[in-house]
């Protein structure tokens, strides 16, 4: 009979324990600056929006309509690279990849001078990430990124100007997951594996989003939470909210 192998569910988890515990210790300051942004533009009227590729787009997703979230954090989607809902799944890694796309969804969008944009890639190398970042901080957007710097620091750049996301944007939530994305190894297995970004950079958002309901609540502005739709008069409550805020919510109309 062989011996167990080291269990790597408990190597996954102190991965990620570690993760967590670094970003919340290294990216305090960075989290309440962000948290500040999106304080501001929801007390002056304005609104958030977010945006993901490919994995990067679990986190984003993650704050949007969300029990126990801001209602006022809208998904600025991108057809094909939202996630791995097209055929073939490498195609929307290749979007990623075209020059002038990120242009074309912010001009057809609804952000305006003044909201904030948070622009979550973990490499942050690719061309979308990086346009996004720099388009939107021409039209008067507060940008907010999400990424590895490790990437920036290990890697090259896949758009034409050599930079990357985090030299586009006002404030930078640094995810230090390694270049790779992979916590784990194992002798019998060819190559690494456990990616934790996904896990890491939710926690950095939901970070943000908390701290920035009890900013607005200290300045004595009500911030506009969601509730979950399975609790009693969760829909009501959420239906209130949605008429309130109906012109700066617009993943319901």
């Amino acid at each position: 009979m062989t011996e167990p192998r080291e269990d790597l569910a408990d190597r996954y988890f102190d991965a990620a324990i570690g993760l967590l515990s670094r970003v919340r210790d290294e990216e305090a300051a960075a989290v309440k600056a962000a948290a500040t942004a999106v304080a501001d533009a929801i007390e002056a009227g304005g609104r958030v929006f977010v945006f993901g590729a490919g994995h990067s787009s679990l986190p984003a997703q993650d704050v949007v309509y969300r029990a126990g979230g801001l209602a006022l954090i809208n998904l600025l989607a991108v057809p094909g690279v939202v996630g791995v809902d097209v055929m073939p799944a490498t195609l929307g890694s290749a979007l990623e990849r075209v020059d002038g796309l990120a242009g074309v969804v912010l001009e057809t969008s609804p952000v305006r001078r003044g909201d904030v944009l948070f622009v979550i890639s973990l490499s942050g190398r690719n061309a979308l990430p990086v346009e996004m970042a720099q388009k939107a901080r021409a039209l008067g957007l507060t940008v907010v990124g999400v990424t590895s710097v490790a990437y920036a620091e290990q890697t090259s750049s896949r758009h034409a100007s050599g930079t990357f996301l985090k030299d586009h944007c006002h404030i930078v939530l640094d995810s230090k997951i390694a270049v790779g994305d992979a916590e784990l190894s194992d002798d019998a297995i060819p190559s690494p594996f456990g990616p934790a970004s996904t896990v890491v950079t939710s926690a950095l958002m939901q970070a943000v989003v908390a701290t920035a309901a009890t900013d607005l609540a200290g300045r004595g502005v009500t911030p506009p939470m969601l509730r979950s739709g399975n609790v009693d008069g969760g829909h009501d409550w959420n239906a209130q909210i949605f008429e309130q805020y109906r012109d700066r919510i617009f993943f319901r109309h």
